[in-house]
């Protein structure tokens, strides 16, 4: 038996038609409705929230997504990353179920095929190709604002941004960019910013996040956007150790978190051997699921060795392969201070009620 459809976004249907439709209802899902009269809180970056755990930027498209996964539970929701001009996301399909085993090492594996879909979250992963779609951004300010009225008590809202790779564009006016949305974004109201330097899935434009002095100048740019606006700076897998403790002590002076790992990149095959999305330029994908959860928790693991040795005062958020209450408590045991699930989440809507009902004993 396979899994069903997942509850955020219909790989079925093209990105315009999940953005139009909203979040894909499989049968009646109840809300978190809290049984115990004093519930534990928990902080991150200085805001209260009943759990340390939500959904990173990626399934949640638009409000309606927001509005639904703040009424299942997941208490820190990021709105997936917007931009400074309209930009349209890759042509249908952009997500497949891939085969990518127990664990993917990038370094060894060159390419993932794809495959049926499996029978257990255990063995769920897949890879994303949406090159990173954004509304126009009187579209997105507009619903970005009305998202903040959907979250409840102890819950917070995150917006994800970044700046646009365009022809002709100098290096000057790309770090520019990320400045000019970063302010966009704060005008929503938005108590945490999250800049996204890590989209193996957006072909030319790169990863930002292995390009130190890049990173720097970016972030001096965005500090001084958003004034003392919280920064959480999104970044990929480092197996570079030196870079990360780079990028560690960078986070530190210009942002108050760091968020790991987005996803790990590969080529992805049909089992006939062609690229298995048909077109020039998506050769590689970013893989998410179970099979990542290795390099998240290792980049965990390491940030928070560098943040107590140096005295760091930046907080963690942990991403990769979170598909039950066991890979979270091992996040948080690691030193995770927030733990986010995008794939797990989409396919397990219920988690963050489980995970509730594990933090406070019921």
């Amino acid at each position: 038996m396979s899994l069903p459809t997942p509850f955020f976004y219909d790989p079925h249907k093209s990105f315009e038609q999940n953005y139009k439709d909203g979040p894909h209802i499989s049968g009646k899902i109840n809300s978190l409705k809290k049984t115990i009269k004093n519930p534990k809180s928990f902080t991150f970056l200085g805001q209260a929230l009943a759990i340390p755990f939500g959904i990173p930027a990626g399934p949640l498209i638009q409000g309606l997504h927001i509005k639904e996964a703040f009424a299942l539970g997941f208490a820190a929701c990021t709105y997936k990353t917007v931009r400074s001009s309209i930009y349209p996301s890759h042509p249908y399909p952009n997500i497949l179920y891939v085969d990518a085993g127990k664990e993917l090492h990038t370094d060894l594996t060159q390419n993932v095929y794809t495959s049926s879909a499996p029978s257990s979250l255990e063995s769920l992963n897949i890879t994303n190709s949406f090159g990173v779609p954004s509304q126009d951004p009187a579209v997105w300010i507009k619903d970005i604002k009305a998202s903040h009225t959907y979250a409840h008590h102890n819950q917070l809202l995150i917006t994800s941004f970044m700046g646009t790779v365009r022809k002709g564009q100098t290096h000057d006016e790309f770090i520019k960019d990320f400045g000019t949305t970063a302010l966009l974004a704060k005008k929503t109201g938005v108590k945490v910013l999250e800049v996204n330097l890590s989209c193996p899935n957006v072909g030319n434009e790169g990863l930002v996040c292995y390009d130190i002095e890049m990173v720097e100048m970016i972030c001096k740019t965005i500090r001084n956007s958003i004034g003392d606006t919280p920064l959480i700076l999104k970044v990929g897998y480092y197996s570079d150790k030196d870079m990360l403790e780079r990028i560690a002590k960078l986070a530190d002076k210009y942002a108050q978190a760091i968020a790991v790992i987005n996803t790990l990149q590969a080529g992805v095959l049909a089992k006939d051997g062609r690229n298995a999305f048909r077109e020039s330029g998506r050769e590689k994908s970013g893989i998410c699921g179970a099979a990542i959860k290795w390099a998240g928790q290792e980049m965990v693991a390491t940030l928070s060795k560098l943040r107590k040795i140096n005295g760091y005062s930046y907080e963690i958020v942990g991403i990769g392969g979170v598909m039950n209450v066991k890979d979270y408590l091992e996040y948080r045991a690691l030193g995770a201070d927030l733990v986010q699930s995008a794939t797990g989440s989409m396919w397990h809507p219920r988690l963050a009620q489980e995970i509730w009902r594990t933090e406070n004993n019921c």
